[in-house]
């Protein structure tokens, strides 16, 4: 591999950019890419396998690399033609990782008590609602985001950006929503699901014992499937006209009573 590239025409650099626009290239090679120095460490915080360092020394010194080259990836030097061609930001510190995929079976989710806190989230699309839930849960040190029925890409960049690197602190699992059902009955966790039908008010519910919150689109809600498994369904009391709110600012809402009730342990 070179140690400098400067060609957007080089093919690896058009590799690379095919990683950036397609989820298919992603799921096929098993890498993506990351893009600022906070977000490349806390990749490397949880573990995540970096395979090369890209960076621009116009806008990124050697100096600024140290704390980020702490395995043995390749490193590249790249013009600033090419690391504008892979950069999905306008500004960011000029550099750049390939890291490797992580699985998210469920069956790699690891609780380190006994009463998990676990926020569930349907069918999300919107790149920029994931990373805001990204965000709350890791504001919240959840035990874990599950996304049920997943529609988009969990690595695809504009989550990356959203999430500003919690997709790398946060420990994220996929599945059906009915493999997810199965899985919270077999760990005898408790599920609450937003939802308007049968509700009782949040605040009204004991969220100290294993808890999942789980949160539905705005557009349709939770699928009937969790409403028939729900242990209780909550809502959020709404003072205006209308009915309800930004997926991510409802699953704040709950999960911080949830961390309230538990004294923020």
């Amino acid at each position: 591999m070179n140690k400098e590239i400067t060609s957007v025409q080089n093919p690896y650099i058009k590799e690379l950019y095919q990683l950036k626009e397609k989820s298919r290239d992603r799921k096929k090679s098993g890498l993506f890419l990351i893009e600022g120095i906070r977000e490349i460490s806390l990749a490397i915080k949880g573990d995540y396998q970096l395979e090369t360092i890209l960076y621009n020394p116009e806008l990124c010194s050697v100096t600024q690399l140290n704390g980020l080259i702490t395995q043995q990836q390749t490193t590249i030097e790249i013009s600033k033609e090419v690391y504008q061609k892979l950069a999905h930001r306008d500004t960011t510190e000029g550099v750049l990782a390939v890291a490797k995929t992580k699985s998210h079976d469920l069956k790699n989710i690891v609780f380190k008590s006994e009463s998990p806190l676990i926020l569930v989230a349907e069918a999300p699309e919107k790149p920029g609602n994931i990373g805001a839930i990204l965000r709350t849960a890791d504001a919240a040190n959840v035990d874990a985001v599950i996304i049920a029925n997943p529609k988009t890409d969990v690595y695809n960049p504009n989550i990356i950006r959203s999430s500003v690197g919690c997709i790398f602190t946060n420990q994220i699992a996929m599945g059906s929503t009915s493999e997810i059902i199965a899985f919270l009955k077999e760990k005898q966790i408790s599920i609450y699901c937003a939802a308007l039908q049968a509700s009782e008010v949040y605040t009204t519910q004991d969220f100290t014992k294993a808890t999942a919150i789980v949160m539905g689109t705005e557009a349709t809600g939770l699928s009937n499937e969790w409403l028939q498994h729900a242990t209780q369904n909550i809502i959020i009391p709404m003072q205006g006209e209308i009915d309800s709110m930004n997926v991510s600012v409802a699953a704040g809402i709950l999960i911080f009573e949830a961390k309230r009730q538990r004294n923020f342990l």
